[in-house]
Order: C-alpha cells, then structure tokens, then sequence
C-alpha cells in the first residue's frame, strides 16, 4: 500500500495564480510567471514543512551560515511562522529532483502609519547558481515583490549589496535619496568580542556595502 505524506504550505498557494507578471517592468524573454515558470519540471510554490527533506537550508547555507537545524527546529519555525500569518517564504523545486534550487522571504511588517498599513521587506533571496540562464533569480523576485502588492502593502523594501543595485532597479526598485544607508547593530557575535555600536554599512570598502532600496505600490 502507498502510504502519502500529508504536506502543509506555508501560505495559501493559489494566491500565486494571482499575480499579473505584466504589471513588472521587469523584462522576461521569453516571459515567464509564477504559474508558468518555463519549464515543466519547475514550480514556484510557498514553502512546505516537508522542504526539510528537499534540502531548503542547505540552499540557504549558500546564502549565510544557517547552523544544525534539526528537523524538529525546522518544524517549529515553520509553525510559528504560520501562526504568525506575516511570513511569505517563497521557493522554486526542481520536481526531478525533489529539491529546493531558489528561494526568497517576504516578511509584512504590521504598521501604525498610513492608516494602519503594512509594509514588505524582500530577504533570503538566493538561486543555486547551477541554473543560471534560466532568469529564476528575476522570477523569485518578481514573484515575491508582486505577492507583496496582491497583501496590501504600501510599499517592498531590500537592503543589497552595490553591486545589485542595477539588478534590483530592472525590477522596480529605486534608491531612495538621502536614505540610503543600512545600518545595524549585531547581537550573535561573541559576547567579549561584541561591538555594542550601529555600523554604518555604506560605503565600506570591502565592497560589501548594502544600500536600501524600496519599491513603492500605488495607492
């Protein structure tokens, strides 16, 4: 007897069939969406608790360092962020394979301002390199930012690197003038060793330098 594994998404699936992949000025040739994705073997879908298998943080670990997560971490996360109803990971599976080869985050920031909207801000996002050509790193993008647009939030926010910038504008997104700086203040490094300042990331010059960069929805 087969025996089917119940799988649980993250967020409703069909609200992908949704987007309008038109309304990017991003330029796809040949044109490509979420729903139709270029190939037959790929499909863009929410994240699914089951991704543990399909090698999720592996492909985040080529992102940043991820750590041991066990699968019950993973379980836990994953539920939390369900509950939460604000987290949007978003994936693209090779269904050859059964394995997980691009990924991006939206996360909805809940605000007090205008009008008690919410806000977007674009992480995570990373393709295994092994399929450049295939225009997936625009996709995942596009898709998330859209899906963005489709929750109701005023506005999708990034923080990238310099060399990026010219990527993510092809996409919609621009600087914005005199506040461009991305700032932080990091808490997981060694206690004895931890700097208890925010750093100034722009304009470093170890070519890492990350600047913001929004993409505004019209009200």
């Amino acid at each position: 007897m087969v025996q089917y594994v119940q799988e649980t998404y993250l967020y409703d699936p069909n609200v992908l069939l949704k987007l309008d992949f038109h309304r990017s000025p991003a330029k796809f040739q040949p044109f490509i969406s979420a729903a139709n994705p270029g190939e037959s073997w790929l499909k863009v879908r929410p994240l699914k608790d089951t991704d543990y298998d399909r090698g999720f943080l592996q492909l985040l670990s080529q992102l940043t360092e991820v750590g041991n997560v066990s699968r019950t971490q993973f379980l836990t996360r994953f539920s939390q962020m369900k509950a939460s109803g604000d987290y949007f990971v978003t994936v693209i599976e090779d269904t050859r394979k059964g394995e997980i080869i691009g990924a991006a985050s939206l996360i909805v920031e809940r605000k007090f301002i205008h009008n008690c909207s919410v806000r977007g801000r674009l992480e995570d996002v990373v393709v295994n390199d092994t399929y450049r050509g295939k225009q997936l790193g625009k996709l995942i993008v596009v898709t998330v930012s859209l899906l963005a647009e489709e929750l109701g939030c005023y506005k999708m926010s990034l923080d990238c690197k310099d060399k990026l910038i010219k990527f993510y504008e092809t996409l919609g997104y621009v600087l914005i003038p005199g506040n461009s700086n991305s700032m932080t203040i990091r808490y997981d490094e060694d206690p004895a060793a931890l700097k208890r300042n925010a750093t100034s990331i722009i304009g470093a010059s170890s070519g890492d330098a990350c600047q913001t960069v929004s993409l505004e929805f019209a009200s």
